[in-house]
Parts: structure tokens; C-alpha cells; sequence
């Protein structure tokens, strides 16, 4: 896969791309590269943005300047772009990540993350370079960087090679594997800790039990409401 973060400050992905597991696919084959659209802008001192029309606060990313970086980056026009990749814009109005989406994702050649930043895009943008809208929640981040990584991550780490154990993006939170549940506790050393003990079924090297009691304990989870309060005793 060819994974792009299109930002005006791609040196915000720099920690992102040297994570061990983003390493690993790029060693496997895959490409995750941050791309700035800025260089290309048609406009006198590389700006991309301006005032709003109908007055109000902020800046808006103009249509010009995005479709002359995406042009520049890709060589094509970008109505054209989205025929031949995922262009995808982080909004907060936007269909909601989720594993469904992200499986969705990972199936694809390549993709491309467009990030917003001050007041968000010339809605044109929208409109004729984006094959999707996809959104973290409802709330508003200062720019789309934070949201492209997390994005990135979560398809980076289900791609062949990334992560060091290929079971490792199986069972958890959400997966197939478990029915679309979170997660089942884990647990580790030691078995007994300030008088809490491990679940004893862990211990006892049945694994037809160990497998039964994390599914229950994955199907209680999921059937909690969200963001429910752990009680900790």
C-alpha cells in the first residue's frame, strides 16, 4: 500500500513514521509518506488559505491551491485523483473510524489523507477531490494531523509485515475474530499482586476454557454501554 498524509506540516508525522511497527511495513514494501502541498500553490507567498466568504473567524484552505498541490504531487488533476486512489479528508462531520472502515481501508492500493487546518476546507474540496469524509468524533482538533496518524495507525498495524507477530492484529478490540466486541482482559506476572489474583482459568493451562472464559468476558464487555465508569472496588 501507498499511504499519503497530505498536511502543511508534514514534519509532524516524523514520530509517527519512525515507529517500530510503521518501520516494519515500510521494510515489507508499503510506502507511508508526508506530503506538502504548500511548494505548489499558485499564490504569492505560499499561501493556501484566506478569509471566508460571508464573514467570520479563521482561514479557509482554498480550492486552487489544494487542487494545484495535488496536481503537483500526483501529476494528475485531482478530480481525476480520486478515480485512482482513496482521497480521503479529515473532517469532523465525517463518517466515524471504526475497524469496519478500517478493513475497509486496508484492501485498498493506496490512499490519500487530507488534513485540514485553521477553519477547515473550501467545501468544493470536499466535494470534487474526496472520495470520503471520515471523522475521529464529534469534536474539533486544531488541525488533521493528530487525526491522520491515528488513521495511519490503525491500518499501518493490519498490514502484512507490520506488526512482529502475525496473530497480533486477530483477536482484539472490535475484530471479527471477536464479533465485533472489545477486547477480553489480560493479564501478567505476578498471580497475585496486593491481594488481587489473576483469574484463576488463566492459570490453569485448559485452553478450550481459557478461550471460552475470554470470549464471555469479550461479550460482557461489549454488551456495557460506552465509556462506562470501571469500578474499581
Amino acid at each position: 500500500m501507498q499511504l499519503d498524509v497530505v498536511t502543511l506540516f508534514p514534519e509532524s508525522l516524523d514520530w509517527f513514521k519512525g515507529q517500530r511497527h510503521v518501520r516494519n511495513a515500510v521494510e515489507a514494501g508499503h510506502e507511508v509518506r508526508a506530503l506538502d502541498p504548500r511548494p505548489h500553490t499558485p499564490l504569492t507567498g505560499r499561501q493556501v488559505d484566506d478569509t471566508p466568504f460571508g464573514g467570520g473567524a479563521g482561514m479557509v484552505l482554498r480550492v486552487d491551491a489544494m487542487e494545484a498541490g495535488l496536481r503537483g504531487l500526483y501529476g494528475v488533476d485531482p478530480v481525476e485523483l480520486k478515480t485512482q486512489r482513496r482521497v480521503i479528508a479529515l473532517v469532523p462531520n465525517g463518517r466515524v473510524l471504526d475497524d469496519v472502515l478500517v478493513d475497509e481501508l486496508v484492501q485498498e492500493e493506496a490512499i490519500t489523507l487530507l488534513c485540514g487546518r485553521y477553519e477547515g476546507f473550501d467545501e468544493r474540496i470536499l466535494e470534487e477531490f474526496c472520495t470520503d469524509r471520515v471523522s475521529l468524533g464529534q469534536y474539533v482538533l486544531a488541525g488533521g494531523e493528530l487525526a491522520a496518524m491515528v488513521v495511519a495507525d490503525a491500518i499501518v498495524r493490519k498490514l502484512p509485515g507490520a506488526l512482529g507477530h502475525a496473530d497480533s492484529a486477530g483477536e482484539e478490540s472490535f475484530s471479527a475474530d471477536l464479533d465485533g466486541d472489545p477486547e477480553y482482559p489480560h493479564y501478567t506476572r505476578p498471580a497475585e499482586w496486593r491481594g488481587w489474583p489473576v483469574p484463576s482459568v488463566l492459570l490453569s493451562g485448559n485452553h478450550a476454557e481459557i478461550e471460552r472464559w475470554r470470549r464471555e468476558q469479550a461479550r460482557l464487555r461489549g454488551q456495557a454501554a460506552p465509556g462506562a465508569r470501571l469500578d474499581r472496588g
